[in-house]
């Protein structure tokens, strides 16, 4: 097992950050009178996803660092209503993205609950050691 060094390193940002390249590539093909609609507020809401798991990682408060994976939680539940009404109005089947979000939202839920349920109180270095506490904690690990 490898420490994390940058939010690069941690899965659920990995996994996040296919994911909004998954989303350009979707909207794409959304009609043309959606790119200022629909699309865009898609991708924006994707991309805030990683976002906040980047700007948490390096947080060195426990409430803080939280604080931000909830706004990413935040963010890909705003993303599953866009999915669904993408799915609605037949621009795009959705089922496999939807899917992959409820991943992604899993994924997050243990890494809060790690850091929750850690001694450390602020971090320094840190975050690379909590990252390997989650690790060994995740799912097929």
């Amino acid at each position: 097992m490898t420490m994390a060094r940058t939010f690069e390193d941690l899965e659920v940002w990995q996994r996040s950050h296919r994911q909004v390249l998954n989303v350009y590539q979707m909207t794409a093909r959304f009609p043309r009178e959606e790119l200022f609609g629909l699309s865009s507020q898609l991708r924006r809401t994707m991309v805030s996803v990683p976002a906040n798991i980047a700007e948490g990682f390096v947080k060195r408060g426990k409430n803080d660092k939280i604080r931000f994976y909830n706004i990413a939680q935040g963010s890909l539940e705003e993303c599953r209503y866009y999915f669904r009404l993408a799915e609605d109005l037949r621009y795009a089947s959705t089922s496999v993205v939807l899917n992959d979000l409820d991943e992604i939202s899993r994924m997050l839920e243990a890494y809060i609950a790690a850091i929750r349920r850690s001694p450390i109180k602020t971090w320094g270095i840190a975050p690379m050691l909590l990252t390997s506490y989650f690790l060994l904690l995740a799912p097929g690990s």
